[in-house]
């Protein structure tokens, strides 16, 4: 009997993480390899689908019939061995399928729907030229997939260097290609050419004499237009004639801004004690090779960045590979700049504002080993990085590292699971760490290593907290006290620039009657619909549903329909009338919606052309302007009463990050924080500067609800169209965990979720509490296989381990 093989089958309405057993046929023997994306039969019809080989077994003594492989969509694995145990464990910790976590590791360009390209990268044999590509420069796999002789021949072309495999999608991720020259003359037959070129065709004489100074060499076509000034067509009349070879070559996609770097950061920086001291023992565990997890605490503009490159390029010079990690796209341009100053092109990118091709030659530049620096947002947490000497995780404390969809993974979690897979080090660092690390460092499960100074030797900048009540009182609605106004005004005159937040994008928070009451709300989500006046329509945050905005009330036609509230497109148009001198710059999803809006809009600022940056919480954390001086937070109470155990926490985080914007270079900052809650134990600690007293407090408080650190937590999520089917699925399932649990694990629910309905789903959820419950996993595992079967069509059901919103 042939040998066979474990195949984890991509099949949507019947997944499960047991993988099925495939005879490989004899024409695919010494081919197949663990990894790599196979098409298989599958059921009783004739249904093919696809599915990735996670195991090879020798022949055994199964009488009955297995299926075979129907053919390679590979020529090599795209999963590695890392990769391989690395799926299955986050599949097993996240309640999730395995195949959900296979495709959560490549790009798009290697998901289901893609085409299969071997394309000719170097001269090769005619005869091969005929047979397989049909005097084409490229072939599409499938035809030759199940034809054993001439897969194996592709290999050996492949394994020579003059042909690659490469995957387009829908048109989106194919390989960019570039057309190369070569001169196809020696330099005594361009001399005879000379000779019979009329002495007015400048084009051609030009041209040949380039053509000399590059004998031996290959030049994109780009290239050497630039360097001879000429248009194409001389070039194509040259390849015509004889003069010229040409051949496709494929080139990477550069992301906007790759090639933008911060000549400031070419240099490692002079260290201060702490950033020394925090440094070399970081460096000892990457040459020691130790599995060691560090928290950086360092206050903002310690100089923790400086560590971090530092810490990169000692991995670096050990020969390994190093991973940074950082929350936001909109962070991603600064660190980006100081990495690949630093770097060079050994850095490679990863992040969602990238496009599909981007992304994947991104993927492939590090699975090819030619990138060995990635920086990235939370994804980048995959990257194909082999012999890793450190990961980095920038902002640790940020919410933005969990992933919402399935799988519901914690880019901490698995940076902990690579970091013991390569015995390196994991440095986590932040000026707010996350309760979760900071207690765990408190007890000595992690290495705490402090900043607690910043590098310019200058003190953090100094916090008035301004009680908006009276302001309110006395001038009526608006989004700035007079002590803020004053404060922007002396800041232009200075020409110094300012950081004002808000968190809450758009013109206002919602419209409502003031004859009736009523509040437009999403015909799809039980929430308010947000005004906007550059598009004249009133938008749900939630589910893009969009509609105009009324001039009465569709419930009793009264005219006296209102906005309240305030949002960054409301506060831009007040300022502009408060403030018409000032040059202002709006960020927010809105405005940076478009590819590579993040970049421009922060370059402009940079720049000095505008004195005002106006933003929600994305300008909040990891930009570094120096001629900054002023921070104003215009409501510091949004989120703060969030019926959420995490709301002081996130908000605590948020004011002190956005507040470390203002005095990073030599000139002296200031920040404004704005509240209707002045006494709040948030805001008081934040104009403090006192995260170790937040720790402690919020911690006491955690310890008396029975919430992380203390308790671990896990959401189960189900929803339907019908109501009465998403609460019928979660009280069965309540049923179902019945008394089986620990004494001291605590269930609540089933309740309906916060937002009840969204997307026209309702939505009802269980939380659980424990500690140690070793029925749990099991539980839950069995509930997620079952849950495919044994409820209402149409139902849907999540489980998320340590969610980061109970909203």
């Amino acid at each position: 009997m042939a040998e066979l093989a474990q195949v984890i089958v991509d099949v949507p309405t019947l997944q499960t993480n047991r993988p099925y057993t495939y005879q490989i046929p004899e024409r695919l023997e010494n081919q197949v390899q663990v990894g790599m994306r196979v098409i298989v039969p599958f059921g009783n019809g004739h249904r093919e689908v696809q599915g990735f080989i996670v195991g090879l077994d020798q022949p055994s003594d199964y009488d009955g019939h297995l299926k075979k492989i129907t053919a390679l969509m590979d020529l090599t694995p795209v999963v590695n061995s890392e990769m391989l145990a690395l799926s299955k464990w986050l599949a097993d910790q996240t309640y999730s399928f395995w195949i959900s976590c296979l495709y959560t590791m490549l790009p798009n360009a290697l998901k289901a729907k893609s085409t299969r390209v071997v394309r000719i990268i170097d001269d090769i044999d005619e005869n091969d030229r005929q047979l397989l590509f049909n005097n084409a420069d490229q072939l599409n796999y499938a035809s030759v997939q199940d034809h054993p002789e001439l897969v194996s021949r592709l290999l050996k072309l492949r394994r020579q260097g003059k042909v690659s495999f490469e995957y387009q999608v829908n048109d989106r991720a194919r390989v960019k290609t570039a057309v190369q020259i070569e001169p196809a003359l020696s330099f005594e037959q361009y001399e005879n050419l000379r000779d019979g070129i009329r002495s007015n065709a400048k084009n051609q004489l030009r041209l040949v004499n380039y053509l000399q100074t590059i004998i031996g060499k290959k030049v994109l076509l780009k290239e050497a237009r630039q360097s001879t000034g000429l248009s194409a067509a001389p070039f194509t009349q040259a390849i015509k004639k004889g003069w010229i070879k040409s051949t496709n070559v494929e080139v990477y996609r550069q992301p906007i801004g790759a090639d933008i770097e911060d000549q400031a950061a070419r240099n490692p920086l002079q260290l201060n004690s702490d950033q020394q001291t925090a440094l070399d023992q970081v460096t000892d565990a990457i040459d020691q090779e130790h599995n060691q997890v560090f928290l950086l605490e360092g206050v903002t503009g310690s100089g923790k960045t400086e560590v971090y490159l530092q810490a990169m390029a000692r991995a670096l010079k050990n020969g390994k590979t190093a991973l940074l990690m950082v929350p936001e796209i909109s962070l991603t341009p600064q660190i980006v700049s100081r990495v690949r100053a630093r770097f060079g092109s050994q850095v490679a990118v990863l992040h969602s504002g990238l496009s599909a091709g981007e992304r994947y030659d991104e993927w492939r530049r590090i699975e090819r080993g030619e990138a060995r620096v990635v920086v990235g947002a939370r994804s980048a947490i995959f990257a194909p990085l082999d012999n890793l000497g450190i990961i980095i995780m920038d902002e640790e404390h940020e919410t933005s590292y969990k992933q919402d969809d399935t799988p519901r993974y914690h880019a901490r979690e698995v940076a902990k699971w690579r970091a013991r897979y390569h015995q390196a080090p994991l440095l986590l660092g932040s000026a707010t760490p996350s309760l979760e690390s900071y207690s765990r460092a408190m007890a000595g499960n992690y290495q705490l290593l402090r900043l607690p100074h910043r590098v310019n030797q200058k003190p953090l900048p100094p916090i008035d907290v301004v009680d908006m009540r009276p302001e309110v009182q006395r001038r009526g609605e608006t989004s700035f006290s007079s002590e803020l106004l004053t404060a922007l005004k002396e800041r232009l005159a200075k020409h110094e620039q300012s950081i004002l937040m808000l968190n809450r994008r758009g013109f206002s928070s919602f419209i409502m009657c003031r004859d009736c009451g009523f509040v437009l709300k999403c015909p799809n989500c039980d929430i308010s619909l947000t005004m906007h006046l550059d598009s004249h329509t009133m938008k749900c945050h939630y589910c893009g549903h969009e509609e105009p905005i009324p001039n009465i009330c569709p419930n009793c036609h009264s005219r006296h329909i209102r906005y309240y509230g305030t949002g960054t497109e409301k506060v831009m148009a007040e300022l502009q009338h408060l403030m018409p001198e000032a040059r202002i710059i709006r960020m927010d999803v809105d405005t940076t919606r478009r590819k590579g809006m993040h970049q421009k809009l922060l370059q402009q600022f940079g720049d000095g052309q505008a004195d005002i940056l106006l933003g929600t919480q994305m300008i909040a954390k990891g930009l570094d302007f120096p001629n900054v001086t002023l921070v104003g937070v215009l409501n510091a109470d949004t989120g703060l009463d969030l019926p959420d155990f995490r709301a002081s926490e996130r908000t605590f985080d948020l004011l002190s990050q956005v507040s470390g914007r203002a005095g990073r270079a030599q000139k002296n900052g200031r920040v404004f924080i704005q509240t209707f809650n002045p006494d709040n134990y948030v805001i008081k600690l934040v104009q403090k500067h006192d995260y170790q007293q937040f720790f402690n407090t919020e911690m006491r408080i955690r310890q008396m609800a029975s919430y992380p650190p203390y308790y671990y937590t896990v959401r189960i999520m189900g929803s339907h169209r019908e109501e009465r089917v998403a609460a019928k699925m979660m009280y069965d399932i309540r049923q179902e965990l019945g008394n089986q649990l620990a004494s001291d694990t605590i269930i609540l629910g089933p309740t309906p979720r916060a937002i009840a309905r969204l997307k026209d789903r309702y939505y009802y959820q269980i939380i659980i509490k424990y500690r140690h419950d070793n029925k749990l996993h099991e539980l839950l595992t069995q509930i997620m296989q079952e849950s495919q079967n044994k409820y209402q069509r149409g139902a849907e059901l999540s489980i998320d381990p340590e969610p980061q919103y109970f909203l």
